[in-house]
């Protein structure tokens, strides 16, 4: 039998099943699968559990090898129950038979537990993008930032595969969502010290980078007795930018579900650093002061030494006004907190998923410390993908309300991945007929 006849009889006799795998099991497979992620694992599963969400894990085997799984969730109650996979499955979906089978399980499963309907974002990106948002298979996009071999998309193989299992596409919105769609990511193959890291990112950023290292601002993972501090932070931000804050607890089943997985980070300002510096600075000034004008009583071109004698003047001046406000941040405490981020890590990946900022300190640049902070330890363990998270996926707008934050994210000069998107099939159809109309009436 040649190898293609051999090829065609293993197909032409799959076997497929599907069984409850272990929590253990779970994060085995999505430790190594491509599509992996921290929301197919069950450190979020126990957060799921503790806030009322039934949480199981299935796998499906071909002739008894684990081919996918995923993480299965049923929500509400009553006539409001539907079943939902956040991230997932983590499965082939260019293999249309396996997929099938997966579907046709979830279905099944999700109408054994009463769900109106089932939920699926699938963490498999449908188009690679460049950081400024062009697609990678537009002639002229700028490959920077992209790791090599990345696959560039159009994935419509993929999304026919799914809705051909009886799901419905939502399409290709932009905007923020529960489940970012939108994804910005950088690379950090090939980077080895701090040194490289920061030559990686944009002239800004690389400048606000240094100024926070410059100014006292240091980084420490708290601990779960500081998370009220974390919250506060965050709350700063949420009120700024319209968004609801997640409450204490919420973060507090992050880190006992999670355990090492969730890193929670706040940049302090150290100000007897912050003031060590400016004397320091300023004791230099001085000094360069003092050589100009001894310089001057000899100079052959005294219009120059009078140039520089007047800008160092300036920063002696600059100095002074810097220490006469250290001496007032001494006052409001030894460790101020500038900002906080919560990353997640995952054995394919390091997440940020959380974070918020004091506009007070804004000029500390304590956010960006903290992001270049965890992409050290990234380069540290060995992981080289760093995933920004959600942005909303418009770039040719200066005045989107999202801009801002994109352009923090764009100076770590990385990439964007822009994902499958929402996915949803009837499983009661009677039911789920009556909730979409009750929120057509109501206007939800």
């Amino acid at each position: 039998m040649t190898n293609i006849e051999a090829s065609a009889a293993k197909r032409a006799t799959r076997t497929f099943t599907c069984s409850d795998i272990t929590p253990d099991e779970m994060d085995a497979f999505s430790a190594t699968h491509p599509q992996g992620n921290f929301q197919q694992a069950s450190g979020m599963g126990r957060v799921r559990q503790a806030n009322g969400v039934a949480v199981s894990y299935l796998g499906f085997y071909e002739n008894g090898e684990l081919v996918a799984a995923t993480q299965f969730e049923v929500h509400g109650h009553g006539l409001g129950t539907f079943a939902e996979v956040h991230d997932g499955p983590l499965a082939d979906f260019h293999d249309r038979e396996l997929t099938s089978y997966v579907f046709s399980q979830l279905r099944a499963r999700a109408k054994a537990a009463g769900a109106a309907q089932l939920v699926v974002t699938p963490e498999k990106p449908y188009r690679t993008r460049s950081s400024a948002g062009e697609p990678l298979d537009a002639e002229g996009a700028s490959l920077a930032g992209v790791p090599a071999g990345v696959e560039t998309g159009p994935d419509d193989e993929g999304i026919a595969s799914i809705t051909s299992c009886g799901l419905a596409h939502e399409g290709f919105p932009v905007g923020y969502q529960a489940v970012p769609r939108w994804r910005y990511l950088k690379d950090l193959t090939g980077l080895t010290d701090d040194k490289a890291l920061l030559a990686s990112y944009s002239k800004n950023t690389k400048r606000n980078v240094r100024i926070a290292h410059d100014n006292g601002v240091v980084v420490r993972r708290i601990g779960r007795d500081e998370l009220g501090l974390f919250h506060d932070i965050c709350e700063l931000s949420c009120e700024k930018q319209g968004f609801e804050n997640k409450p204490v607890s919420y973060f507090e089943q992050i880190y006992d579900a999670m355990g090492d997985a969730a890193e929670f980070n706040v940049a302090f300002i150290d100000t007897a650093e912050h003031l060590a510096i400016w004397e320091k600075k300023r004791d230099a000034f001085a000094a360069d002061i003092a050589k100009l004008e001894k310089s001057l009583e000899t100079a052959r071109t005294p219009e120059k030494v009078e140039r520089k004698l007047a800008d160092v003047r300036k920063k002696h001046e600059a100095a002074l006004r810097r220490i006469e406000t250290a001496h007032e941040y001494e006052t409001v405490g030894a460790h101020i907190p500038a900002a906080a981020a919560l990353f997640i890590w995952h054995p394919r990946e390091c997440v940020y998923l959380f974070s918020g900022s004091d506009a007070t300190y804004a000029k500390f640049y304590a956010a960006t410390a903290i992001q270049h902070h965890v992409m050290g330890e990234c380069i540290e363990r060995g992981c080289t993908r760093y995933n920004f998270y959600g942005i909303n996926g418009v770039f040719d707008d200066p005045n989107d309300p999202g801009r801002g934050l994109l352009e923090f994210k764009q100076g770590f000069e990385g990439y964007v991945e822009e994902l499958m998107g929402y996915f949803e099939m009837p499983v009661r159809p009677a039911v789920y007929a009556a909730k979409r109309l009750a929120h057509k009436l109501l206007g939800r």
